[in-house]
């Protein structure tokens, strides 16, 4: 097995931490700190709610992934090219909406910003395809976190340190600015970063870019039961966190300041060491042994809620479960990731990942989100996170059922 205290040595891992910061750098400059900006102009309330609208270009990328499949501009190689020249072009247009403001040019400032959307999810096809390529199947793990790490820290400085820059220091426009010229330098890392050891024939025609993809997984034995396994497998984490901040402010009584400060210190910080610890406890268990484990710690620790709704309120005690659940979730997240890297065949990397990880989201989007309310309604808070333990159950009896095709990842030489 790869020795876990040299993953993150890796010369395919480390350059993952610069390209994640550049995937994660646009997020917040469409939308918070967009809506920030505008708010602080005057912008009428309706008109910033449209603003949340920019963002749909992330949960439709997977229509124009088979495009970064089948084509690739003819330098820095098949993936690296799009990683490239999308941060080129978004170094430019973020830097563009500096030229403009939310009171006098709100219009032309959306659309700019609807084309940075749509850049950024084009990056996050070719940057997710590449890290699938470009990984040892026993550093996907590593890699995962390591691109979660940079994901986060651009959204601490797109997003928390954008604002205090905006309103201390250089002002809005500059602060766009500031973060086009951050994209350029990412745009360096990925000149800098290796090509893939085994670098897959691209599709023959668009046609069997966007059929062969499907046709491929839908192949493999147990296709439908693995596709569930991605909707099931962090539904648990997901129904304890659809309505966490709402919880700890009226169910558990804690301030607003309070949740604030847990959240950002105590939550960031153990997201970000879960995903890294993560990386390495699966160099040393494997794919299957690692879900297993993250999975049954995530499910655990959503009990530390439950805790929290039937004893008074203790800051101590609610900053060690928060702490815990985002350290838990943190790690299930490195093995996720790495599960959906490890599903995705070299020739079609772009648009399996792009599917699978819209697909992903749908338990979250659609059953954890509307469906918490209810649930919290009728069971109240106590009985809910209990629930939502049960709720990891299936998920994790999936994985059982599936250990033979998901240990077989670890040393299928075709990922």
């Amino acid at each position: 097995m790869f020795p876990s205290s040299h993953v993150y040595t890796s010369p395919r891992v480390i350059p993952l931490l610069v390209l994640g910061f550049a995937s994660g750098l646009p997020l917040a400059l469409t939308s918070g700190t967009l809506q920030a900006w505008a708010t602080v102009e005057g912008v009428s309330l309706q008109n910033i709610g449209f603003l949340t609208l920019i963002g749909t270009a992330y949960t439709i990328k997977f229509l124009w992934a088979p495009l970064v499949d089948r084509y690739a501009p003819p330098v820095l190689g098949r993936r690296r090219s799009w990683v490239f020249f999308s941060q080129i072009l978004l170094a430019l247009s973020i830097a563009g909406m500096g030229f403009m403001s939310p009171s006098g040019n709100l219009g032309a400032l959306a659309i700019l910003a609807v084309l940075v959307a749509f850049l950024s999810a084009t990056q996050d096809i070719a940057f997710d395809a590449y890290s699938t390529d470009v990984l040892r199947n026993e550093e996907r793990a590593a890699g995962a976190a390591v691109k979660v790490l940079g994901y986060r820290l651009a959204m601490i400085v797109s997003g928390g340190l954008a604002l205090v820059l905006a309103d201390q220091w250089l002002g809005w426009q500059n602060m766009y600015f500031l973060m086009g010229g951050f994209m350029a330098v990412c745009a360096v890392a990925t000149v800098l970063a290796p090509e893939p050891e085994v670098v897959a024939k691209a599709p023959s025609s668009l046609r069997n870019a966007v059929i062969e993809p499907l046709a491929e997984f839908f192949s493999r034995k147990g296709a439908l039961t693995v596709l569930l396994l991605i909707v099931l497998y962090k539904l648990g984490d997901a129904f304890a966190g659809a309505l966490s901040t709402t919880f700890l402010l009226r169910g558990a009584g804690f301030s607003v300041s309070e949740v604030g400060t847990i959240n950002k210190i105590f939550g960031l910080a153990a997201t970000i060491v879960g995903a890294l610890a993560g990386g390495s406890i699966m160099a040393r268990l494997g794919l299957y042994r690692s879900l297993m484990l993250f999975g049954i710690l995530q499910a655990v620790s959503n009990f530390g809620y439950w805790v929290l709704a039937v004893t008074p309120p203790h800051l101590s005690f609610m900053a060690l479960v928060v702490a815990v659940e985002n350290l838990c979730g943190g790690l299930g997240t490195a093995g996720f990731v790495a599960l959906l890297m490890a599903l995705c065949r070299r020739e079609f990397s772009a648009t399996q990942f792009a599917l699978l990880s819209a697909l992903s989201a749908v338990g979250r989007t659609y059953l954890a989100g509307p469906l918490t309310p209810p649930l919290v309604e009728s069971m109240g808070w106590s009985g809910f996170f209990v629930l939502t333990v049960l709720i990891a159950l299936p998920g994790l009896l999936l994985l059982r059922l599936r250990r033979a095709e998901i240990q077989q990842l670890d040393i299928a030489p075709g990922h």
